[in-house]
């Protein structure tokens, strides 16, 4: 019996993007971000990832794996748990300020 080969990725039509979800993740990120007084680029090159992607992250534009944001909340000296609670602030409309 012969394997068949491993693909990688989701199936062709299958999507995991939710605009309200990457836009309140990505507001958390640029109100964490902002009140460490971290520039995008900077915060980039501490969570070592792109400074382009870290803007679509901000942005909404994309839906970050978990692995970028464990990169992310390490690069803003926090944990995980910190921004995953106030990505959840900003989808119930408030903020944590």
């Amino acid at each position: 019996m012969q394997k068949r080969p491993v693909k990688r990725g989701r199936p062709v039509g299958a999507t995991s993007f939710d605009a309200d979800i990457a836009r309140a993740f990505g507001a958390a990120v640029r109100a964490l971000r902002t009140e460490r007084g971290f520039s995008q680029e900077s915060l980039a090159n501490l969570a070592d990832i792109e400074r382009s992607h870290m803007g679509k992250v901000e942005r909404g534009e994309h839906m970050p794996t978990l692995v970028i944001v464990f990169k992310i909340a390490r690069g803003l000296g926090c944990g995980a748990a910190e921004v995953m609670g106030r990505a959840e602030e900003e989808l119930r409309g408030g903020t944590a300020d």
